[in-house]
């Protein structure tokens, strides 16, 4: 397993410390900045993913192309401290995910340039996810044509990287199990865990794909699977990891050799779960929403304290802001939450999967965050207050570990959740 984490870390050394890895699966800056802080102070490297919804050929959701989150991160990472070749980019869920409403070969053509694009601009770890299907596709596909299609995104991958003359060629994360990104839409129970013989006929079944292709170099560079180890999270629960579900699985790695699992929907996990999932093998845990989850709380703590300090008609309305604008533009969340009117008012705020996340980069709420953020710079946060709506931060300030004002408060509240990863992964 460390030796899996090593190639990825590109660092031996750092290697030694870590038992696993967590993957930052988010382009908010105040999140990347945190786990980048948190780095530094674990002496470790940072695993950072884009979606393929996020950033594609096109500009994404994010607006941004695979060389501009580059540059994105790059210049966070300066800004930090942390120094570049202690990070790791990653390209999650890339395939034809985007286009599954076109034909097989035309999703598939876009597939092609999204590859050659993520590899071109400097991703070094690309999860080649072809499981879904598109227009005209039987559901499910087979994992014959699966693999198929991963092969022909690997060969496009390591077209790009010798055309870009890279020494460091990509690693592959592969696998037919995919969890959908972002969390279950559905209220969930339980989760069945990847079948023993699943995961090795999927791994079969690629190394002959990547055979056929004439791929057998890179095939030593496919470093984990994706499977389902039986965690999962829906809009108002958790379904937390049972160890003694997935003992076949884990054996599995036994027969393996080179790969660890890797997990995603790991947001929400217990700390001790988190570590559990480690020591079975899953070494590369995903994490996104949980960490933007964290982010709306602080941001929304910092409100309520705003109102306990400043004047009604100086305050940011941050939250009332928030719900007018995803009232006004519901794209993002009214086909995930089917519930009454009270049900979705919560579900905007609370929701696990926290698709107010897409929202913090429009204008007007964009504007009401800095005001906020200006509103209690210009105050002393009192600590008896700050005890009230963020608690462990309280005891941090008390301890002298941290200050009140509000970007140390929030980049705080983020790093709970990530330092509880960093956690995990230790050796």
């Amino acid at each position: 397993m460390t030796n899996v984490v090593s190639r990825l870390a590109r660092d031996a050394e750092a290697a030694k410390r870590l038992k696993g890895i967590y993957s930052i699966c988010s382009a908010h800056p105040w999140v990347l900045s945190a786990a980048m802080k948190q780095a530094l102070d674990d002496h470790t490297p940072l695993l950072i993913e884009s979606t393929s919804n996020q950033v594609d050929q096109f500009g994404g959701y994010t607006g941004m192309k695979p060389t501009d989150f580059v540059r994105f991160v790059h210049l966070i990472a300066d800004r930090v401290g942390l120094p570049r070749e202690r990070l790791i980019l990653g390209g999650d869920h890339l395939g034809p995910n985007a286009w599954r409403n076109l034909p097989a070969e035309e999703a598939m053509q876009r597939a092609d340039a999204l590859i050659d694009a993520y590899v071109s601009a400097g991703f070094t770890k690309i999860h080649l996810d072809t499981s879904m299907s598109c227009a005209g596709d039987p559901a499910p596909l087979s994992d014959d044509v699966v693999a198929e299609r991963a092969s022909r995104l690997c060969a496009v991958a390591e077209a790009a990287a010798e055309r870009e003359g890279r020494t460091e060629r990509p690693v592959y994360i592969i696998g037919t199990e995919v969890p959908v990104p972002g969390g279950a839409a559905e209220e969930l129970d339980t989760v069945e865990v990847t079948h023993a013989s699943a995961a090795l006929d999927t791994a079969a079944v690629h190394r002959k794909a990547w055979h056929d292709r004439g791929l057998d170099e890179a095939w030593q560079r496919v470093i984990a699977l994706v499977v389902q180890p039986g965690v999962e999270f829906d809009h108002t629960k958790v379904v937390d990891y049972k160890p003694q579900l997935a003992t076949e699985l884990s054996e599995v790695l036994e027969r393996l050799p080179g790969m660890v699992f890797e997990a995603h929907s790991t947001d929400y996990q217990k700390p001790e779960s988190l570590a559990a999932l480690v020591r079975d093998g899953f070494a590369i845990l995903k994490v996104g929403p949980g960490v933007t989850f964290a982010l709306r709380e602080a941001l929304y703590a910092l409100a309520d304290i705003e109102a306990e300090l400043i004047a009604p008609e100086a305050r940011s309305n941050l939250r009332q802001i928030v719900e007018t604008v995803m009232l006004a533009r519901p794209g993002h969340w009214e086909k995930y939450y089917h519930g009454d009117e009270q049900e979705n008012r919560l579900l905007r705020t609370y929701s696990y999967s926290d698709r107010v996340r897409y929202y913090w980069a429009d204008p007007e709420i964009d504007a009401a965050v800095n005001k906020l953020i200006s509103n209690l710079t210009g105050v002393a946060i009192p600590e008896n207050v700050l005890s009230r709506y963020l608690p462990e931060q309280y005891w941090q300030f008390r301890r002298g570990a941290l200050d009140a004002t509000p970007m140390s408060l929030i980049q705080s509240r983020i790093r709970e959740v990530i330092g509880v990863y960093a956690a995990a992964c230790k050796a």
